[in-house]
């Protein structure tokens, strides 16, 4: 059975007017990339046409479902009809027909609209529902989400792990193309970074929310260090947030809705008891002793200084209890765990250290990685936060070239590096690209501990856009944290 990746068989437009046909087309592609049919791929003519006020699409599934790949057997593609702008179901439950024709005018609009636009394919209360839908999912999940998928190897289950992705719409589009959209028996973990620095993410994570509110147990949505109040305001996403929803209260109105649904994103995920995941990686032991109060009242625990005490690697139950509704992770005090979470790094050199260059988070060696996978008898830490030009920084570590590293290979298991993000980032000078490849890795069922990588190119041709930072002050200054910018109270 073929993939049932959704086709484009017939696109109308209607006028407003009179509800005449204007035109009507007839082609075949995996998703709809119709921007051949209103202007010239890469156009970088400042004012396009608008779309019409109308268009209805009608999508057709260009093979017979597949079981395997299918998240719900009753899905009838054939007979979807949605027009532009996308509307909320009545119902408020998404499905797999509202859900792939959001990638598909997502792609669309990317292409042919002003970023300004962006509110005549998604208005602001579709926005306000999907955020608020996926918010209330994200909020009443563990800080370390447990995945459990079928482990009989009949059942052909799977697990997805991306890593960064970075506002790099058009590449995950491919991913989600090239890897089978999520179903029943295929599972995806997004290890975070799902906004800043490429020109697309806000679409990015609404597609990604969207797709959690279709199938909220079988997508996981971590966070990573970028989807933070700080991270956002100079890489660029509340810029990017402005620009198309407008810099008055309706643009605010959509950033604060980002954050607070940033707050709600765990931390890390265990898939079928042998793999970590994260987007930093590993996190320290906060130490607490039992303070002696006034005879007749109850001991209470304080939380020492973590300057005062040697650093040792946390335990999940600690993992478990930290306080993720922040938004900024701090780097001092007694909430430290999701900062290191979100921010560390391993290193070469043995031993947990204070991750100076980035000024928040640790370094761990190839014997922490040891400690911690035989301690919770895992096979694998998968983490993300690395790119190309981060690793161009790390002695003894591996480059980005293909999308992934193995970092530690110790005795229980390895310690790998994933990052999707492909020719990353998108601004750079010809000449001064990485030119890296972005990759995802596939866990497969009994024992979902042997990483099978899939590294690919960047999706071409990418549409011409302004940055929304100063790419070239901060290409790669996650090391030059402001943190008292990072301290100051939402």
């Amino acid at each position: 059975m073929g993939r049932p990746f959704v086709y484009l068989t017939s696109l109308v437009l209607v006028s407003s007017h009179n509800n005449s046909i204007i035109q009507k087309f007839h082609i075949q592609f995996p998703f709809l990339i119709i921007n051949q049919m209103f202007s010239q791929p890469n156009s970088t003519d400042s004012s396009p046409s608008p779309p019409p006020e109308t268009a209805q699409i009608n999508v057709a599934a260009g093979e017979p479902p597949d079981e395997n790949r299918n998240p719900t057997s009753s899905h009838d593609p054939s007979q979807t009809h949605l027009q532009i702008p996308i509307t909320w179901p009545s119902d408020g439950v998404l499905t797999l027909d509202w859900v792939t024709t959001l990638m598909s005018i997502f792609d669309w609009s990317s292409r042919n609209l002003r970023p300004s636009e962006l509110p005549t394919v998604l208005p602001v209360e579709v926005f306000d529902a999907l955020v608020l839908t996926a918010s209330k999912i994200l909020h009443k999940e563990p800080n370390c989400v447990v995945i459990e998928p079928d482990k009989g190897e009949e059942v052909g289950s799977s697990v997805v792990v991306v890593g960064d992705v970075h506002g790099q719409l058009h590449d995950v589009l491919f991913l989600l193309k090239d890897s089978g959209l999520p179903c029943e028996n295929r599972f995806f973990v997004f290890n975070g970074d799902y906004v800043d620095r490429g020109a697309w993410g806000l679409e990015t994570f609404l597609l990604l929310l969207a797709w959690k509110v279709f199938m909220p147990h079988r997508v996981f949505l971590l966070r990573g260090n970028h989807e933070s109040k700080y991270c956002t305001s100079v890489y660029g996403f509340e810029k990017e947030v402005l620009a198309k929803y407008g810099d008055n209260y309706r643009g605010k109105h959509v950033y604060r809705k980002c954050l607070g649904c940033f707050e709600g994103l765990p931390l890390a995920s265990i898939i079928a008891g042998r793999v970590y995941t994260a987007h930093g990686g590993v996190f320290r032991n906060i130490p607490a002793t039992p303070s002696k109060r006034a005879k007749g009242k109850k001991n209470r625990k304080v939380v020492l200084s973590a300057e005062s005490v040697p650093l040792s690697l946390g335990s999940l139950e600690e993992l478990s209890k930290a306080r993720r509704t922040v938004l900024n992770p701090p780097w001092e005090g007694p909430n430290l765990i999701p900062g290191d979470v979100l921010w560390s790094d391993p290193s070469m050199k043995p031993g947990l250290s204070p991750n100076k260059e980035r000024g928040i988070g640790l370094l761990w060696g190839p014997d922490c990685t040891e400690d911690f996978l035989k301690k919770f008898s895992l096979k694998l830490i998968i983490r993300s936060h690395e790119g190309p030009d981060a690793r161009e920084k790390r002695p003894g570590l591996g480059g980005m070239d293909e999308g992934y590293t193995i970092d530690h290979v110790v005795p229980s298991g390895k310690l790998i590096t994933v990052f999707s993000a492909p020719d990353y980032p998108q601004f750079q000078a010809t000449e001064d690209r990485y030119k890296n490849k972005g990759a995802y890795i596939v866990l497969k069922s009994p024992n979902f501990d042997t990483p099978i990588f899939h590294s690919f190119e960047a999706t071409i041709p990418r549409p011409k856009v302004n940055p929304y930072y100063d790419f070239e002050d901060v290409i790669d200054s996650d090391e030059e944290l402001d943190l008292t910018k990072m301290a100051e109270p939402s």
